[in-house]
């Protein structure tokens, strides 16, 4: 199964720039990486807990990258 990167340039919850964060995707206004909602949800963390250990990523910011990442998976009709 082929893992492919999904193209976060049309979520405005996210933001990316080269000079920070080694150009990761980030939660628009914070230096916290997307991948890191991915990876505490993995571990079992709610999306509530998320934003409370990570100050300045909002609920929203966080049910929208959710919601974009679901978008972006779903084959096409």
């Amino acid at each position: 199964m082929g893992s492919r990167m999904l193209d976060w340039s049309s979520c405005p919850a996210v933001e990316r720039d080269p000079e920070r964060v080694s150009g990761a995707w980030v939660f628009r206004g914070t230096r916290v990486p997307v991948a890191a909602l991915f990876e505490n949800l993995a571990a079992d963390a709610t999306v509530s807990e998320f934003v409370q250990w990570f100050p300045g990523v909002t609920l929203e910011q966080a049910r929208a990258v959710l919601e974009h990442a679901g978008r972006s998976t779903l084959p096409p009709f």
